[in-house]
């Protein structure tokens, strides 16, 4: 329970709450003090108000006033600091769960000894363990050095529970909104911007200020395993729904904004992945070694450096530009006029020739996670130094400080970082290098101070619990969903079903899935595809397609793999198979007889061609599902609903389709509130829809919007920006904008 009392500064009125793991000072016309008794900060006097002696050394530091302007505190600050408190500055954690309040050993290790102060939390317990558990760090890291607070980190975690019901009282579970590419198919920069401001709401509620995200690559791509995380394969509104979304996160108003838009709500935005992460040659993704390089056939990284540039950089907001910047983990093959094909972190041009020089952005830049640790097959998911992978991990991060960059992702090991310092002072001297890490510091101090961490970063967790998934932000995230659903089809207008029809659900098929990031395995099983309790409340669910009105069949799109396969690589082969976007086997006669790019210590060749190679995909019961309901329905109505993360070639399954809704991770609910006409079908494709694989092959990995598209029964175009409602195709503001 909170008890405040007066306290007398001149002729100010000061009152201190006490929160139990920590105070709250107000004051009147000054900012508000949060810090933990037993941290042994104490409170010192100037000019009338209070301020935090963080280094406890009796006076007021520049870095400790919040009266000063921001850069002359970080400037301040990162003179005062040693090598070693500026290299613990430059890491970011491994990715840290929280399934309680209490600080595992390992999060005291790296936060004490290695001076972290910047930690990349997972899943957790609740909005209430996480703002208890952020508590306890900040208490911690405040009475250590010179009291630099915890820049809590997160991924997106917005994300939809397919068949969990919509409710607006849910409370303490996070608002669940459409993935990034369903947020783009609503074509609506005003929503995104929306989403940006409640989402950093509840950031902030959880103890995290730092978002990694939005990720700004163009998917130019379309069998990229990441097209789903994108907005899409169009430069202009991908750059407005990134505009969007930085200044939601970043922007604080009224009594939470500090100055020019920072303060209490705000949620620095790590925009990613510099300069376009989206150009793996054959669709193949940079985790791996076999995905390392981004080709360019079509001399397009411009179109990919657009959304950053003209999007994330130059915000309508007062913030003015993205706080931090991630460079994707692949090598932009042939793009250094030096003739280095090293990854984007290690590359001087591609960091301080591009993105400093050329461009002026002098916010952080943050490498993404384990590129500086060792490789140790093309197919397994370990380090990732591609280009570098001869040199020490000491000299790999050596390289990427020279590079221009500022903090290393997933390292909670400061050693590394000291060892490339002393590199930096043997070739440069002492001054120099004390400089070069100076500039990264006060780069990394900025993002803190901004936020208003250094003032308060200490939470009322059962405030937390309010703001975290209140009923008006779980209602603007399925608004949102409803929003982001595109009807791609409605023969005879089929659709909308009345409610209390009787429907056929076919089961699904789903096949076996390993974990991930230790996640547990799933074994293959059948089941129906969506909670038929749930649709019972719209409609009859019956068993036998005999006995309905209707059929109801929901798929996802066809998932062929990643590209490579051990046992083509066992047998002999080089391991490179096609990715396909199509539910029967695919053969790829039309692939490229030599590839762009190649080569990687665990091979002993370059080309990584799989022309004429075959891949199989194992949802192709996904199709088998409609077939087998068009042969049951007879002339009766078969609605498809598709569950996209990536582009599909629809001609496999159309002819068989009265009707198609495709949804792009939203729960099975709103798609029932669309099939029943609770609401409208709204979006439109943020993607095309390529008539056939040859085209996907002959697409360019760098360019967008280059495909043949599928045209359809009815004679529409599934191309970017087509979406349907109910009077038949949408022509709007929107696609006179984008189209």
């Amino acid at each position: 329970m909170a008890v405040s009392l007066l306290l007398v500064s001149c002729s100010r009125k000061t009152t201190e709450t006490d929160y139990g793991q920590w105070k709250l000072v107000t004051q009147k016309g000054g900012q508000s003090l949060g810090y933990s008794p037993n941290s042994g900060v104490k409170l010192i006097k100037s000019g009338g108000y209070f301020f935090k002696d963080l280094n406890r050394n009796g006076k007021l530091d520049a870095y400790e006033d919040w009266r000063k302007p921001v850069d002359e505190r970080a400037k301040d600050l990162a003179s005062q600091l040693s090598k070693e408190e500026i290299a613990g500055l430059m890491l970011y954690s491994a990715h840290q769960a929280v399934p309680s309040d209490t600080i595992s050993e390992a999060q005291k290790k790296f936060l004490t000894e290695d001076n972290v102060r910047h930690v990349l939390v997972t899943s957790v317990g609740s909005s209430e363990i996480a703002a208890k558990w952020s508590n306890n760090v900040q208490a911690l890291v405040e009475g250590l050095g010179h009291g630099i607070p915890a820049n809590n980190s997160s991924d997106p975690r917005h994300s939809v529970k397919e068949n969990a019901e919509y409710s607006a009282g849910a409370g303490g579970t996070i608002s669940q909104w459409p993935s990034s590419l369903g947020m783009a198919a609503t074509f609506d920069p005003g929503l995104m911007e929306r989403f940006g401001e409640i989402a950093s709401k509840e950031y902030r509620a959880l103890g995290i200020a730092t978002a990694l995200s939005p990720q700004i690559d163009i998917s130019g791509e379309p069998r990229w395993a990441r097209v789903n995380g994108t907005f899409g394969e169009d430069p202009k509104l991908s750059a407005d729904m990134a505009r969007a979304y930085c200044d939601g996160f970043q922007t604080s108003k009224d009594s939470a904004e500090i100055k020019d838009g920072w303060g209490y709500e705000s949620v620095n935005a790590m925009v990613k992945h510099w300069p376009g992460g989206g150009a793996g040659e054959g669709g193949r993704d940079a985790h791996y070694g076999y995905g390392k390089y981004a080709v360019y056939p079509g001399n397009n990284l411009d179109k990919s450096i657009f959304v950053f540039t003209e999007g994330a950089f130059k915000l309508n907001g007062p913030t003015k530009s993205a706080a931090s910047v991630m460079p994707y983990y692949t090598i932009s093959y042939g793009q250094d006029p030096s003739g280095a094909n090293v990854g984007n972190s290690y590359s001087k041009y591609i960091i301080t020739d591009l993105l400093r020089d050329k461009y002026g952005y002098d916010g952080v830049v943050c490498t993404d996670w384990m590129i500086t640790a060792d490789e140790k097959n093309v197919d397994t998911f370990t380090g990732k130094c591609w280009g570098v992978e001869n040199l020490s991990v000491a000299e790999r991060h050596y390289r990427v400080l020279m590079a221009g960059v500022d903090q290393f992702g997933g390292n909670n090991d400061k050693g590394p970082v000291l060892e490339a310092y002393k590199m930096g002072v043997n070739e440069f001297g002492e001054e120099a290098m004390r400089k070069r890490f100076e500039q990264s510091a006060v780069r990394i101090l900025r993002n803190i101070f901004r936020c208003g961490l250094f003032e308060n970063p200490y939470l009322v967790p059962e405030k937390s619990v309010q703001i975290v998934g209140c009923p008006e932000y779980m209602k603007a995230g399925y608004d949102a969903q409803l929003k982001s659903v595109v009807m791609l089809k409605n023969h005879g207008k089929v659709l909308p079903l009345k409610k209390g029809l009787k429907v056929y659900v076919p089961k699904k098929y789903y096949p076996g899935q390993e974990g991930f990031f230790g996640g547990a395995s799933k074994p293959a099983h059948t089941d129906y595809p969506v909670d038929t309790a749930a649709l019972g409340r719209y409609f009859t669910v019956v068993e036998k397609p005999e006995s309905a009105d209707a059929a109801l069949v929901f798929i996802a799109g066809a998932h062929s793999g990643t590209g490579y396969d051990s046992v083509d690589r066992a047998k002999g082969g080089n391991g490179y198979v096609p990715i396909s976007l199509q539910y029967n086997d695919y053969t790829a006669v039309n692939a490229r007889d030599t590839s762009i790019a190649g080569g990687d210590p665990y091979e002993t060749f370059i080309n990584r061609s799989y022309k004429g190679k075959t891949v199989r995909t194992p949802n192709k019961t996904d199709l088998d599902m409609v077939l087998d309901a068009r042969k049951a329905m007879g002339k009766k109505p078969v609605i498809v609903e598709l569950d996209l993360s990536n582009p599909v070639v629809p001609s496999e399954f159309e002819p068989s389709s009265d009707a198609i809704l495709v949804g792009f991770g939203v729960s099975k609910q709103a798609i029932f509130d669309i099939i029943s006409g609770a609401a409208e079908p709204s979006a439109l494709l943020p993607i095309q829809m390529p008539v056939d694989m040859s085209t996907v092959e002959k697409q360019f990995e760098d360019t967008p919007r280059d495909m043949k598209c599928y045209v359809d029964a009815d004679g529409n175009t599934y191309d970017f920006a087509f979406g349907m409602n109910w009077r038949g195709v949408i022509s709007d503001t929107r696609v006179a904008k984008y189209k």
